[in-house]
Order: structure tokens, then sequence, then C-alpha cells
């Protein structure tokens, strides 16, 4: 929080005006008061009112230039009268009375449009904009009717003053890639594919994978939530991908790829969701790209980790050769040694580390012997089943007559079990802390219940106290159960074990899928490279550059077990960042990336927000499943996506919720 000299935010009226700088006020919100490392903010404007840090701002001039980012950005759509025509009007009397020849009726004139865009734009950027220019003519009149009376140019009119703004909405804000989803949502209201598309690969080149097996945060910040249920965002978001691939057609790119190569060089460790999204964009700006993999076929964890059933290698595979399309080049079958790093990093002129977490961790119970017959870590169960599934290598899984517990609560033990479902397993069990609505919060509503209609037993408010084995074949485990127990003090409740109702499960395999590890042998250790204390690589998490100066690092190897979005959107900061690094040898954010950084703290989503001005309890749109009975013994999709009606219902639900945010500095 941060002392301001006057501030409108969501609210709140704090007015220092005429007070010394010690008495100031703080704000409630996390305003950007600091810009970077080398510039403070004098004002922060935006949707929802107006803050200034300093007391020396032309509000004028502050208002007049917010006014002109609804002109120079493309986002307002032009379908309705006062958004077409009030911004332009809003900026044109502001930019008069700041030039020193306004007039009285130009001040009722903005106030009057400002209250009719207010009311009748249908889109939420003509609704928002003249929020902070209202508030500006209200608080400070006394400047404005100077300009006016005594026509005379606003104090810094003709000064130099830098003015950065960023376009956002509350559910690009929460996507860790920072997708433009209410312009591809648009995209599929409007069958324009190609502009659908063209939005999600801008941020995303994995269309395909984010349209069927992305957490989707993005739905916990839809501002339609707070008048009935948020936009089905992941499901439209496959529907421009989907159309590319099912008619044949040749890879869409946002972006022109340089003709002129920029004559650097860089090394990619792995082809999971962080170093695909690392190679399209190095490539796309004419920097040669080199991907090594040490499995056999390409993509990372989404290839072997997630199952056929959730995202068809098909579909995956376009992804890939969209990256391919753009020119890298890929090694596979190469696991990158120590002696290879130190080869890479006099031969190539960064390195990007996405090495992901391949390793899975134990359970951590009594008698916890990984060389048992029967323990069977997650990766290596999933490596199996997907690598024969998908691509003929190895050998099938068969579970016949076998009863399998996995122990975890994420969205790998929930692919351990339903494979093993698929396997012909006789029973099948998922042991966890926790409770049901964790578990959903952890992984989908859908996956979930998916789980339970295929038959799989959640045991909540359990966890694996011993193995039971004879002659090194596990028969048994010990289970405890616990209960959550309120903290008398308003903390978080704890997990106490119930005495006396501890059970035994006999069984054939148990799965641990609590997490996974990195491996990062392949770091040379005279580097020494920083490490968290999870053990996986050090960054500042901002610029993903880690102690070694040129080597990167982004997805589950730096971060830890996360989601592809997570990765993709770190791969993709890293990568503007290692592009710059290429360029000049220094680390540095540009000003998207510090707005959006900036608003990411500020937080744009408001959940007890009133909605207004739209027609509530218009239905969200379900896709048609697979039966389960035509699903759990097979790999067949389960989600057959949206029909084109059920997507243009969807796609005209969205209240195309854009921002403007812009900082004075």
């Amino acid at each position: 929080m941060s002392k301001v000299y006057f501030s409108t935010w969501k609210g709140e009226l704090i007015n220092n005006i005429g007070k010394p700088q010690e008495e100031w006020k703080e704000s409630a919100y996390n305003l950007p008061a600091i810009y970077d490392d080398h510039r403070d903010s004098k004002a922060f404007i935006g949707w929802d009112g107006v803050a200034l840090f300093k007391e020396d701002v032309d509000v004028i001039r502050l208002a007049m230039e917010y006014a002109a980012q609804y002109q120079e950005y493309s986002e307002a759509c032009g379908r309705c009268a006062p958004g077409r025509w009030g911004g332009r009007i809003l900026y044109d009397q502001l930019d008069k009375i700041a030039r020193g020849e306004g007039s009285i009726a130009d001040m009722e004139h903005l106030k009057e449009i400002g209250k009719s865009m207010q009311l009748t734009s249908k889109c939420e950027i003509g609704k928002t904009v003249p929020n902070p220019i209202i508030d500006l003519m209200t608080h400070f009149e006394d400047e404005f009717m100077d300009c006016i009376n005594n026509q005379k140019a606003s104090k810094h009119y003709t000064q130099e003053v830098s003015y950065i703004a960023k376009i956002t909405a509350p559910c690009t804000d929460m996507c860790p890639s920072h997708v433009d989803i209410p312009a591809y949502i648009e995209g599929v209201r409007d069958l324009r594919f190609y502009d659908s598309l063209a939005a999600t690969r801008k941020t995303m080149p994995l269309a395909h994978v984010c349209g069927r097996v992305c957490p989707h945060p993005c739905e916990d910040a839809c501002r339609r939530t707070n008048l009935d249920e948020p936009i089905s965002i992941m499901e439209l978001k496959r529907l421009g991908a989907d159309w590319e691939s099912d008619h044949g057609l040749g890879f869409y790119h946002p972006m022109e790829k340089k003709k002129k190569p920029m004559g650097k060089k860089v090394s990619v460790i792995g082809s999971g969701p962080a170093g695909l999204t690392t190679a399209y964009y190095l490539a796309a700006q004419g920097v040669e790209v080199d991907v090594y993999e040490e499995l056999p076929v390409l993509g990372g964890e989404v290839a072997v980790g997630v199952p056929e059933y959730r995202m068809p290698i098909d579909k995956y595979n376009q992804d890939i050769e969209c990256v391919r399309d753009m020119g890298v080049n890929f090694i596979l079958n190469s696991k990158v040694t120590a002696d290879d790093m130190r080869r890479f990093e006099t031969e190539y002129d960064a390195i990007m580390v996405a090495t992901g977490t391949r390793i899975s961790k134990k359970v951590r119970c009594d008698n916890e012997k990984e060389d048992v017959e029967g323990y069977w870590s997650a990766i290596e169960m999933l490596d199996q089943v997907n690598l024969w599934d998908k691509y003929g290598i190895g050998e099938a899984v068969d579970l016949t007559g076998k009863t399998v517990v996995c122990v975890g609560g994420g969205f790998t033990s929930m692919d351990v079990v339903r494979c093993a479902i698929r396997a012909n397993a006789k029973k099948v069990y998922m042991i966890y802390r926790r409770d049901e609505k964790t578990i959903i919060k952890n992984t989908t509503y859908e996956e979930y219940h998916e789980a339970v209609e295929e038959g799989v037993e959640f045991l909540f408010h359990s966890a694996v106290n011993k193995m039971n084995d004879e002659n090194n074949i596990l028969k048994s485990l010990d289970v405890d159960k616990y209960e959550l127990v309120p903290d008398p003090n308003g903390g978080r409740a704890q997990l106490v074990k119930v005495e006396g109702a501890s059970y035994s499960i006999e069984t054939d395999f148990i799965i641990p899928a609590v997490s996974q590890s990195a491996d990062l042998e392949l770091l040379p250790p005279e580097w020494e490279i920083g490490m968290t204390s999870w053990g996986t690589i050090k960054t500042n998490g901002k610029d993903y550059m880690t102690t070694r100066k040129g080597v990167f690092a982004s997805g589950d190897c730096e971060y830890g077990p996360m989601t592809i979005v997570n990765a993709v959107g770190q791969a993709k900061r890293g990568t503007s960042v290692m592009l710059r690094y290429l360029q000049s040898g220094e680390i540095s954010l540009n000003d998207d990336e510090i707005m959006e950084d900036h608003l990411r703290s500020l937080r744009v989503y408001d959940k007890d927000e009133k909605i207004t001005g739209w027609l509530p309890g218009i239905p969200r749109q379900k896709s048609e499943v697979l039966d389960v009975d035509n699903r759990k013994d097979n790999n067949k999709e389960v989600n057959f996506g949206f029909t084109q009606e059920q997507a243009i219902t969807e796609a005209n639900r969205c209240m195309r919720c854009y921002y403007i945010a812009m900082v004075a500095t």
C-alpha cells in the first residue's frame, strides 16, 4: 500500500490536497506508486478511478491523454454510437480545454457525453473510460475552470511527460499467458476463426492443448460470474485451432517471421510447453533455435503424461508442427549433460532450461521401498501408458484383475486413476488428505466427476501410514483417517488424525502422485546456479534469468509442478526478455510487462462488483461428452467440444470487459 495525494480508486476518496506529505493517507489498494527501479509514478488512471502520487500533476492533460488511449487502441468494438463517437468527443473536448481554447459549454458537454457512454455503451471499455475523467472534472473543477476562464493551456500541456497505457480484461489478467480472451471469443462469435486463432497465438502457441486441458483460471475472474455463470472460456479457445486443423489449412501465424536472421543461436532444453513456447517466439524473430529432447517423442509431459482421451496426440502434434513451421530444429533422444551445457554456453548465445519435473516424489510413509513389486511412480506409469497408446512404443499396460491405489490430489493423480480404469483394473482408489472441494479446485469439476462416473473411489481425509509387503511384493496399505479441526484463533483448519479410525486396503499397486521434482544434474556445479528450497532453478519470477548470465529457466523446473498455461506464460515472458538480452546483453522488462505485473498486483477482477446493464440468467453452454460406458475402456476423446450453434450462443454471453490502465511518469 502507498501514500497518495488523491485517490478515487474503487470508490475510495482520499483527498490530501493542502496537507503536508507526512500526513498523507495510504490507499487500501496496491496502486503502482513506484513504476520501476528507475521511475516513480506521478499518477495512475484506469477503469475504476484515478490516483495521484504527486502534487504537481496536470490533471487536465492526464484526462486528455487517457481519452486518447481509447482512440489509439482498437479494442472499442464500434458497435454502438456512444462507444464509437463518444470517446472521440471526450478527447477533442479535453484537448480543447487543455490547450486553452475551451468553454463552460465544453465542460457540460463532457459530462453529458461521459454519462451517456457510462449508461449506453455496449462494451465495458466504453462504459468505463469516462469514470476517471468525470472524477477529475468533479474534484479538480477549479483547475479546469482556470484554463477555461483565462483561456490558457494546462500547466504541463507542452512539457515532456511519459504516459504508459495497457489494455487488459479481468480474464486476461488472470490468465498466466495473458491471452487476449475477449478477442478470441469475438472471433468465434463472428465465425472469424483466423481472428480467434490469431488472438490466441499472439501469446499462446499451444491452442489445441490449452483449449482442452487448461484448468482455466481465467474463468475464476470472469465478470459474467457476478451476473450468473462464467463464460466457457477454455472450450471456446479450441475452436480456432480445430477449424484450422480439421480443414487441413496451413498454420496461421499472427506475426510474420523475420526474413532476415538475427544472427543469434539459442538452445532450448526440453520440448514441453515451456520449451515449445520459447522456440516459437524466438524463431519468429529470426533466432536460430535448437530444441533438445530426452524422450523419443516431442511434447514433454503433455505428450507422455496427459492421456489420449483428454489430449489427442494428433491435435497436440498440430501445435508442435506449428512451432516447427517457424523453422525450429528439434533433436530427439538427447539427454543433455553438464558437459553438453558447458559446450552450449560457447556454441549458443543463450540457453533456456525447460526440462520440467519428471521425478515422482515419495508418499513418505513407513516401510516405503521403491524396489517393492507394485510400487510404481506416476511418471513411469503414465510414460508407459502414453508411449504405447499414442506412439506404439514399449508395451501396453494391462491391469486386469488388479487393485490400484493412487496417492495424490491433482491432475497427475487424476490421469493415473482414469488410465488405470482404462487398463481394466478391478478396483481403483485415490487417497487424498483433504476433501472433495479441494480436489475440484486442484483440478476441475469435470475431471473429478468424470472419474467418479468411471468408477474411481475417492478416499478423502486419508493418508497412507505404512506399506506392507511379503517377499518384496506389495500386499496392503495401512491408512489413517483425518478430520479438519477449526483453528480457535480463526486461522486455517488443521488436519488431525482420528484415533481408532485407521483402516487397511489390500492392493497390487501403489502409485505416488503427490508431486514431482526436477532432475537438474545437467547444470554444471561450477556454474553455481541458484536453487530454491524446493530444488528448482531460482529466478526472480519476472525475467526468468538464472544467476548464470545467459542461462534462463521457465516452466516446472523453475517453479515446481504447475499447469501448462503457467509454463507457457513463464516461457513467453522469458523469451521476450531473452530477445532483448540477445540484442543488448542487458536484462530488462518492457513497459507492457511492467504494466502487466502492476495490474496483476492490483487485481483487475472484483468479485464483489454489482453488474448492471446486462440480462442475467442466460445459461452457460455445456458441450457433449462421451457416455461413460462408451469411454471407460478406450482412449476416445471424452469431450466433443461445442457445436457451431453452442459456440455462437456461448460467445454472445461474453460482456467484452476490456479496460484501459495508464500510468504517468
